[in-house]
């Protein structure tokens, strides 16, 4: 073997320029050391029962081979019809929707089918920890906005995100509900963004799966309305909105999510969706239907339930010594840890993996430049009341 090749390294820049999921190894730790896991946001309670038995009756009827690449038609005409339920919006199952691999390979099979090598996409920082690998192995060019903490939440900056847009930007990415911050975007604020990508003739990716969850912020007041960027006028044609079935459902294991886009943005969409994976599974989707055509009550019990956990763990959190606000919405919580005198997050995150038995998220993880989650970290509460009251046992160790 020559010198030459001895020398030739064997990773893509790509791959080598981030680093694995921390969430995900938030997980592995939480089991390592016997942790109350609230960094990773799964449920920790089973799934409905009638969707399961759903699943269980389509693998049963023989739905176990390959579906339509972009998705089984009974399931993308139930997206549509939810849609239109939902959001007002008039879908059409056959040329505007994709069934993906979760709303995850969603995201980056949308981003692959539209952004070029070197146009920009518009970030909000924090941000959920896909979105940089999905910039990079996309060849985008990422442009990071701060969320700013306030009082009344996190806002971003006008004339910040202005200042992001040329005539190099291809997209922005929200994620509405936000993840991680629990932030619910305003119309107003969505109709600033919409107007932007308007005059400069950008994109909008709108990762939607947290859209049932959200809440009240007056006592007496209703949750917060949902807005989705496709509603918004000049929009529907510039947006694609993911989605999945994770959230909403807990069933994050399925990895069932969809693409609605314009019908020409949807044939890129299908043609690198069916590189990247085929196809999603058949027998989930088959359930998938069914969840999504569950009656309005079910997202009403599902928001009453969430609001109750976020109210129980808020105090605990305050209690305990962070600093963190109420979320508007998604089952995030980011609290500042500030008081504790640690250096930075991780060691903050050691210490309360190890010695405290709590698993949480490091916010620098949510940052492309560390430093600014560097006093922060992530709480979730998608999690029995049996784990969030060990959980608050264990943080009162903190006092």
């Amino acid at each position: 073997m020559s010198k030459s090749q001895v020398s030739r390294t064997r990773i893509s820049q790509r791959a080598a320029s981030f680093t694995e999921s921390v969430i995900r190894e938030m997980s592995r730790e939480a089991a390592k050391y016997g942790a109350v896991n609230l960094g990773q946001g799964f449920p920790d309670w089973p799934a409905p029962a009638d969707i399961k038995r759903k699943a269980q009756e389509a693998i049963a009827a023989d739905h176990n081979q390959y579906a339509v690449t972009w998705g089984v038609k009974e399931f993308r005409d139930q997206i549509a019809k939810k849609t239109m339920w939902f959001l007002g919006l008039d879908i059409d199952p056959e040329t505007e929707i994709t069934v993906t691999c979760g709303s995850t390979e969603g995201m980056i099979a949308a981003m692959m089918a539209t952004v070029d090598p070197g146009e920009e996409v518009v970030v909000f920082e924090p941000f959920y920890e896909n979105y940089a690998p999905d910039a990079i192995l996309s060849d985008a060019v990422p442009r990071h906005v701060p969320l700013y903490r306030t009082d009344n939440g996190f806002v971003f900056d006008r004339d910040e995100l202005s200042a992001a847009f040329n005539n190099r930007t291809k997209a922005i990415i929200i994620c509405n509900p936000n993840n991680p911050t629990g932030k619910v975007y305003t119309r107003e604020e969505m109709e600033f963004i919409a107007d932007l990508c308007k005059q400069h003739d950008a994109l909008c990716f709108t990762d939607e799966i947290y859209e049932h969850i959200t809440y009240n912020i007056d006592e007496d007041g209703d949750p917060l309305e949902h807005v989705s960027m496709a509603t918004i006028e000049g929009m529907r044609e510039r947006t694609v909105v993911v989605n999945s079935l994770s959230k909403t459902y807990s069933v994050t294991g399925w990895r069932v999510g969809y693409c609605i886009a314009p019908a020409d943005i949807t044939g890129a969409i299908r043609k690198v969706h069916d590189f990247l994976t085929v196809g999603a599974a058949n027998p989930l989707q088959h359930a998938g239907a069914y969840a999504l055509s569950l009656p309005p009550s079910y997202y009403e019990d599902l928001q009453k339930e969430y609001q109750r956990k976020r109210d129980l763990i808020v105090p605990v959190l305050r209690d305990a010594g962070f600093r963190c606000d109420i979320p508007q919405g998604a089952y995030y919580v980011m609290a500042d840890i500030s008081n504790f005198g640690f250096p930075n997050d991780i060691e903050f995150t050691k210490h309360l993996i190890r010695e405290i038995g709590v698993a949480v998220v490091p916010g620098s993880s949510f940052y492309h430049d560390p430093a600014m989650g560097s006093q922060m970290v992530r709480f979730c509460f998608c999690k029995k009341d049996e784990t969030l009251e060990a959980a608050a046992k264990r943080l009162a160790q903190l006092r």
